[in-house]
């Protein structure tokens, strides 16, 4: 992973000397956090892997690459959140899904703060670039309708076999 990355939280409060992504990104261009949440698995692991995120202006951004955006929030609070650029609407807004998410949303350009150039595992880098990457795209992103089908029945059935298993007691 790229040393000169910025490390930085996510917290986007002000308070203490954490800089947020937006502040980290617009003062160095890249940042360096650990992963926290489970809508990029199974390529991101929470708590394991570190992502490095380079500004990128809209324009640069392509199909299947995945982004730190910002969802808006309550009083002009918001999350920062890394999803995976599914396609372009002809307006400029991106349709954005987690890899581990059955739904998505439109994501309006100037909310896109940059693009995941590089992945750490357990001190080792993952190349985002290699056969195996490109392949676990085009198995896992790309049929993205038959991802969410496949994760609802999965979610369907979990759901279900845990009921039958609470009422058989």
């Amino acid at each position: 992973m790229n040393k000169e990355a910025l490390p930085c939280s996510g917290a986007d409060s002000g308070m203490g000397t954490s800089l947020s992504f937006a502040e980290a990104l617009a003062r160095s261009g890249r940042i360096a956090y650990t992963v926290v949440g489970v809508s990029m698995r199974p390529l991101i692991r929470e708590g394991r892997d570190a992502v490095v995120i380079e500004q990128r202006s809209p324009e640069e951004i392509r199909q299947y690459d995945a982004v730190l955006f910002r969802r808006p929030g309550i009083k002009g609070r918001g999350e920062y959140v890394l999803h995976r650029v599914l396609a372009r609407h002809a307006d400029g807004r991106f349709w954005i899904v987690g890899d581990n998410c059955v739904s998505g949303e439109d994501v309006a350009p100037e909310n896109v703060l940059g693009v995941m150039t590089a992945l750490n595992r357990g001190g080792k880098d993952v190349r985002l670039t290699g056969n195996a990457y490109r392949a676990y795209v085009r198995l896992w992103c790309a049929p993205w309708r038959l991802r969410f089908a496949l994760l609802r029945f999965l979610h369907l059935f979990r759901r279900t076999a845990g009921f039958i298993k609470r009422n058989l007691r």
